[in-house]
């Protein structure tokens, strides 16, 4: 199944941590100092984490996740 998910640049990402408190479905989490999506099937494609982002880090793709 497709669905449009959080994608983190780690040149951008500063672990400042805004996106993860951003997401009302705890899709992200820090992970090794980088924000890293560990619940793909919750996102809903607000975008909060995009906006919450200070530097840019976050897009969202399309990409496969299992069902």
């Amino acid at each position: 199944m497709k669905m449009l998910l959080p994608v983190i640049d780690p040149d951008l990402c500063t672990a400042c941590g805004l996106c993860c408190a951003a997401c009302p479905y705890e899709v992200l989490e820090m992970v090794d100092d980088l924000a890293t999506v560990v619940k793909p099937k919750a996102c809903k494609d607000l975008e909060a984490c995009v906006k919450a982002c200070p530097t840019g880090a976050i897009t969202m793709e399309e990409m496969e996740v299992e069902d």
